[in-house]
């Protein structure tokens, strides 16, 4: 390639990742400088080089950026949508969890539309979320709750509902709460209640939904996922993943490495919607952030529950490099 080809491209690269983290991540020029390790006159360079290239429009087109790369790997390899938000490897996990949500509450401002119902799991990535989304006025449609959040110690219904009501105001839709445990204490006394017109309700909103927006848990995880220390488990509960194999949960139905859920014994109590019902919604949007999710991340595509993935860059050039 020559010299000056190649010039081009990496002053074309610099401005997108600079693009990026000043228009979708709002970092200031200063901050922007800070993580490229450059002046900040350089940084109000590169940004207007990518304005006047074009490069810069409604959204900001990556033709030579890294995570671009990526993207298409991952598209190719997993047939999923990626939508990596680039950083630098020097970020914290709680920033960089901020910063996936971030872009996540953007992208869902594209996704959602009028007349949809948009099914959203509660827990600590769906919660910064909602504190991220941008607001659009749709009519008709409902964001329903995936799963129950109460345990022994709460209802759970105040967290949940902030989170839902979230939703709702920002896209000026209706919500429909889940008032049922996390877990129940015999399967079947979930059982019974499923027959219940009142839970019955909530479910046949579920099994309309046009969208599913959901983090991973994991117990390895840097931010601790809410289920595994808001009381949710208890020893046995611990005791009967660990002999499962389960590594990671969806909306409180747990999962092995392999995607395999159905005869892990936990998930015969859990409130959450079975990965069969989830593999029926036409988009699932998981918001995942940090390396110790890649285990979780990788079983859930395994298990074929992911269809729009919004994750740091970290965390998805590690998922492209898996054998």
């Amino acid at each position: 390639m020559p010299m000056d080809e190649t010039r081009h491209d990496t002053k074309t690269a610099a401005a997108l990742t600079a693009a990026k983290l000043y228009y979708l991540q709002d970092m200031t020029m200063d901050a922007i400088a800070r993580e490229l390790s450059t002046s900040r006159s350089s940084v109000s360079r590169l940004l207007a080089s990518a304005r006047e290239s074009g490069l810069v429009d409604i959204r900001i087109n990556s033709p030579f950026e890294r995570v671009g790369r990526i993207e298409e790997q991952l598209r190719d390899r997993f047939r999923i949508n990626a939508h990596i938000v680039p950083m630098s490897g020097i970020v914290n996990d709680v920033e960089r969890l901020e910063r996936v949500s971030l872009t996540a509450g953007r992208l869902l401002s594209q996704f959602v539309e009028s007349n949809m119902v948009v099914g959203v799991a509660w827990g600590s990535t769906i919660s910064m979320v909602s504190r991220s989304l941008v607001q659009k006025e749709v009519h008709s449609t409902t964001f329903v709750q995936l799963n129950g959040a109460g345990n022994t110690q709460t209802s759970g219904l105040e967290y949940s509902s902030d989170i839902l009501q979230r939703f709702g105001q920002a896209f000026g839709a209706n919500v429909e709460q889940f008032p049922v445990p996390a877990f129940f204490d015999n399967p079947v006394t979930r059982d019974a209640m499923w027959q219940e017109r009142s839970t019955r309700r909530v479910l046949a909103f579920q099994s309309k939904m046009d969208i599913a927006v959901f983090g991973l848990g994991s117990p390895q995880a840097e931010v601790p996922s809410r289920v595994y220390v808001g009381g949710y488990l208890n020893r046995d509960d611990y005791r009967m993943l660990r002999e499962d194999g389960a590594i990671g949960d969806v909306a409180t139905v747990f999962f092995r490495a392999d995607g395999s859920w159905r005869d892990i014994r936990l998930n015969a109590r859990s409130t959450g919607p079975g990965l069969d019902r989830l593999r029926r919604v036409p988009r699932r949007v998981c918001v995942v952030s940090g390396a110790a999710k890649l285990g979780s991340l990788r079983a859930a595509i395994a298990a074929g529950i992911v269809t729009d993935a919004v994750l740091d860059e970290t965390l998805a050039r590690l998922l492209s490099e898996e054998n």
